[in-house]
């Protein structure tokens, strides 16, 4: 069997940043319009009053304190509260495929390759910001590879289903190298009126290049030593928004078009589920927990880090040993574990191991165990 490594991992991060009391004053405003507009009907119990957030409550409920945004005009307007991404023509590169090969070029700087040395492009994430053709075949064509590419959605997992995906096609000979990206515009199919959720996301994109380990000369490599993934539906985190919605005309607007999730479900579900899927696939290829140097887990919630790495380990997990980015960058959905390893990979010495784990709508876990060259 070919033995597979990362070559290269590249970022792309927008240069706008909402701040959690900048995020709560637009909130707030909305909340004071909102009770002010419908004061009747509050008066008279039909609906509830919203309520205002403050960037305390962000902080304890998920440990994020700022987010990098596409736009930040349109959400901190609070008689729109949705970023404004103006549509551009067809002849124009669209603005997820600019985020992918920015981040796509670093990847491949990084791993010293060219379009040239790629022979297939996956674009893994959560919202594909239209149905075809392929993201992949945009950024394919954008980059000049030749080839093949491809869309994949497994939501917050997707990179990690997509690291799998790449390093099979590798294995199988059908491809030398793969570029897999992960462009994520969270803030598109976020609710910026919902209290519970209205500070979670944001946008940013990763990269990162796969190739046979023997081919490889770039500085910082990491051999993929194994992959685990597993799937359970659950409705504990869904989107409904797709292009059956004109179908059926009552639901055009609602809420459930855009992100939801039952919080507190899914804390309590996916928590005992990713500690016990990386301890199983550690015992199955013989790597005790202690000599796991790093954990780059997905970036949703610091809570849920905390308690992941509390399960795996039996203590406290060091920030060295569990970094974490979602304070700055907050939940960017399939890039936030990417992220993680592209800023906390190179201290590392040579045999060191790390797990990079997804989870998420599904749901939907990954676990891949990584061993530094």
């Amino acid at each position: 069997m070919k033995k597979v490594v990362i070559s290269g991992t590249g970022l792309f991060t927008p240069s706008q940043s909402i701040s959690n009391d900048e995020l709560v004053a637009a909130f707030n405003q909305w909340v004071q319009l909102f009770n002010a507009e419908n004061a009747q009907a509050i008066e008279q119990g039909e609906i509830e009053p919203a309520r205002e957030s403050s960037s305390e409550f962000i902080v304890k409920a998920s440990g994020i304190q700022s987010r990098f945004v596409i736009d930040k005009t349109g959400i901190l307007d609070p008689k729109r509260m949705v970023p404004h991404i103006a549509e551009r023509s067809n002849d124009e590169p669209s603005v997820m495929c600019q985020m992918a090969v920015a981040a796509a070029k670093e990847a491949m700087q990084r791993s010293g390759r060219t379009a040239a040395d790629i022979d297939g492009v996956i674009v893994a994430c959560s919202n594909m910001q239209r149905p075809y053709p392929a993201m992949a075949i945009e950024v394919q064509q954008e980059l000049g590879i030749n080839g093949f590419a491809f869309d994949m959605n497994v939501a917050c997992s997707s990179a990690t289903f997509g690291m799998q995906t790449a390093v099979n096609a590798i294995q199988a000979g059908s491809a030398r190298s793969i570029l897999m990206v992960n462009p994520e515009i969270c803030t598109g199919h976020l609710n910026f009126r919902d209290r519970d959720s209205h500070f979670i996301f944001g946008d940013a994109c990763t990269a990162v290049i796969f190739e046979e380990a023997e081919k490889a000369t770039s500085n910082c490599q990491w051999e993929v030593i194994s992959s685990k993934l597993v799937t359970s539906f659950s409705n504990n985190i869904r989107n409904n928004f797709g292009y059956l919605n004109r179908a059926d005309e009552t639901g055009i607007g609602a809420k459930d078009k855009l992100f939801v999730q039952e919080g507190r479900k899914v804390f309590k579900e996916v928590c005992p589920m990713v500690a016990q899927i990386i301890g199983e696939h550690l015992a199955a290829n013989h790597i005790a927990v202690e000599d796991v140097k790093r954990f780059w887990l997905h970036q949703a919630n610091l809570n849920m880090n905390l308690l992941i790495t509390r399960r795996l380990l039996g203590r406290d997990a060091t920030d060295s040993e569990a970094p974490v980015i979602l304070d700055t960058y907050a939940n960017t959905s399939s890039a936030g574990s990417v992220i993680a390893l592209h800023k906390y990979q190179e201290d590392l010495p040579s045999g060191a191991y790390g797990v990079l784990s997804s989870f998420g709508a599904g749901y939907s876990v990954g676990s891949v165990i990584l061993r530094k060259v």
